[in-house]
């Protein structure tokens, strides 16, 4: 406890940080739900910024609603009715004061008519002006632009040039993989553009596609860049975007195992040349399309803050959303080129609230029953914006946070991302960290040998979970056994005494029959201490460990080898769940679709049959396991 003068030193110390930093705003309100409106609202706290946060009537108790200075409701569950509610948001600024807007993304990020009306009230938006967003959201307008300022664009996308299949059909207005088919014949051409038009209407009002050559195999590179109202514009180096499921994200990293230092430098000089074109001020990113002989094409540009940023503030050890917020109160960039620097390297994980034993991830629903982030690991970063008991729902992105690892080698930020995926504990909804560290284990991705092709490359016939070889096997065994019988050995026990007086004293040999799938294996155990050594399969495997029943996480080592075990659930029948290392109508005919976050996605049958009953109508709301359509 601080005594009185030294409270007054503190105070003195914080007073004379805030009057140093460079004026910019009193109050900034954050038009965003989750992690991104967290992730803001900490670089305004350490800027010394009051928060206004918005909130739909689900989201009331939402970790941003409490992390906030002021909170104001905008409006019921869905999207359209809240986040949306481009009236209600105003509403909101002019109720609470706010001088300025931050739009994290997604949302009303990249809306230029909210843009445009926040200028006309007086309210700074942050992010670039009207002009920059309009330009380079119109993914046709972007790419004319781009072709103009000397950027290397795609063949095709503005009817000059003649190509063959495959082609890529996107939303002209649309981003984070909504709207985007790969079509390799006329079927699948007409297919597309019935589902990306009615995904680009759902997901951004505007249905206008554009059709362009395919660049099969590529890599998915991005050039962060930074600028601001004085002309002046950086490039922070790339972000590797490759490990992709139905064109959305899901493992990032910077910098590129791929590029050269010339490379690099043409992609960043590229980007900052299309930023100049459009008078760009803030921070936005540059997405390219590489092509195995280091060929780039200009694929798009964000007029946002992008979901990976915090691996590039990783490498760089800039606060992007703090130079967003000078950049909009008019500063000068406070750095040149040659000061941008590559230290180290990051990886981010994006753990979703999925399934990914179905389609590598489709959404799941349910309530955090137990929640504990990593963060007792060094060099481990967490982006959230939820907590144990939080709800995720139907109504919104499924993304539970970006885990993020740092080290000076990518080795070191592997090997720091394998082990956070291990001591992660999530209950209550299915999640995709099985998914994430199969990814970054992979000997194809630990060489660096990916493209957006990885997921259906390296699992044709779908995700299945780790497989396991003869030894992980015989790990595996060892250690459920020797957790079953620490919790015999404990459940014997009461207050340290004997539960029947005359039970024999504990056992140090057991024989036991372990069924692990479908198969049975008799194993051979001896316990010393707190070490169990198992023989099991024809070989033998140490474990050892402090046995802390009641802890989420139970650090052993087996064969000498740090693991981390997570018990899911443990039943007095003895079975253990463990986390360890992880019409008529033919066939192919469409039945339904379902959108699942904006996405659709086509349920077709599987063999010749026909309809027996009918069990959904047309936009109904279905959960997981619902019967919809019987086939006969």
């Amino acid at each position: 406890m601080l005594c009185s003068s030294e409270t007054t030193l503190t105070v003195l110390i914080y007073s004379l940080c805030l009057f140093f930093l460079p004026q910019t705003f009193d109050k900034i309100l954050i038009a965003n739900r989750g992690e991104i409106a967290c992730r803001v609202m900490k670089t305004c706290k350490k800027m010394g910024i009051q928060t206004v946060a918005v909130h739909s009537d689900v989201d009331s108790s939402a970790v941003h609603v409490k992390m906030a200075d002021e909170a104001v409701c905008v409006g019921p569950a869905p999207t359209n009715k809240s986040y949306l509610n481009m009236e209600a948001i105003l509403e909101a600024i002019r109720h609470t004061g706010a001088q300025a807007v931050h739009p994290g993304y997604g949302f009303l990020s990249e809306n230029k008519e909210f843009a445009k009306r926040l200028v006309a009230d007086g309210v700074t938006f942050i992010g670039p002006d009207t002009h920059a967003i309009q330009a380079m959201g119109d993914k046709i307008e972007s790419k004319l632009i781009a072709k103009a300022a000397k950027v290397n664009t795609i063949p095709g996308f503005d009817g000059v040039v003649k190509v063959g299949y495959p082609v890529m059909i996107k939303a002209s207005a649309g981003g984070g993989g909504k709207g985007m088919r790969i079509a390799w014949n006329d079927e699948e051409t007409r297919e597309g553009f019935r589902f990306s038009s009615q995904e680009a209407a759902s997901s951004f009002g505007d249905d206008r596609l554009l059709i362009e050559k395919y660049i099969d195999n590529p890599r998915h590179i991005e050039i962060q860049v930074l600028a601001d109202k004085h002309g002046n514009a950086l490039w922070l180096n790339e972000r590797e975007c490759s490990i992709q499921r139905r064109n959305q994200k899901v493992v990032e990293e910077a910098p590129s195992t791929f590029l050269d230092p010339d490379t690099r430098r043409a992609m960043g000089e590229q980007a900052v040349q299309l930023a100049k074109a459009v008078k760009y001020s803030s921070a936005g990113t540059v997405e390219f399309l590489v092509d195995s002989k280091k060929n780039f094409y200009f694929l798009e540009m964000n007029t946002r803050l992008q979901v990976e940023h915090p691996i590039t503030e990783c490498i760089t050890g800039l606060d992007l959303v703090e130079q967003m917020i000078r950049v909009a109160k008019g500063y000068r960039l406070q750095h040149e080129q040659k000061d941008i620097p590559i230290n180290g390297w990051a990886i981010e994980s994006r753990v979703y609230a999925e399934d990914p034993y179905k389609s590598f991830g489709l959404p799941s629903i349910g309530r955090l029953s137990q929640y504990q982030e990593p963060l007792n690991l060094s060099n481990v970063r967490v982006d959230s914006g939820i907590e144990e008991g939080s709800d995720i729902s139907i109504y919104y992105d499924p993304m539970i946070s970006k885990l993020v690892t740092f080290g000076s080698t990518r080795a070191e930020a592997l090997a720091r991302m394998e082990d956070a995926l291990d001591s992660y504990v999530i209950r209550g909804v299915t999640h995709n960290i099985p998914l994430l560290r199969e990814i970054i284990t992979h000997p194809r991705f630990i060489s660096g040998d990916i493209s957006t092709n990885f997921l259906p490359e390296v699992y044709p016939d779908g995700f299945k979970g780790h497989q396991l070889d003869v030894e992980s096997r015989r790990e595996l065994l060892a250690a459920a056994v020797a957790l079953y019988i620490t919790s015999q050995l404990r459940s014997q026990k009461i207050l340290g005494d004997l539960r029947v007086s005359s039970a024999p004293m504990e056992s140090s040999c057991w024989e036991l029959c372990v069924e692990l799938g479908e198969g049975q294996h008799h194993v051979h155990v001896i316990k010393s201490g707190n070490v169990y050594t198992v023989e099991a399969d024809g070989g033998k495997v140490e474990v050892c460990g402090q046995w802390n029943l009641a802890s989420t996480l139970l650090p052993i080592t087996v064969n000498g080898a740090d693991r981390m075990l997570q018990c899911l659930s443990r039943e007095a029948s003895g079975t253990l769940v463990l986390q360890y290392m992880g019409t008529l109508v033919a066939e192919g005919q469409e039945i339904c679709v379902i959108e699942a976050m904006k996405m659709q996605n086509s349920l077709t049958a599987a063999k010749p049959a026909k309809v027996k009953s009918v069990h959904c109508k047309a936009g109904e709301t279905v959960g997981e396991g619902d019967l919809l359509v019987e086939l006969e």
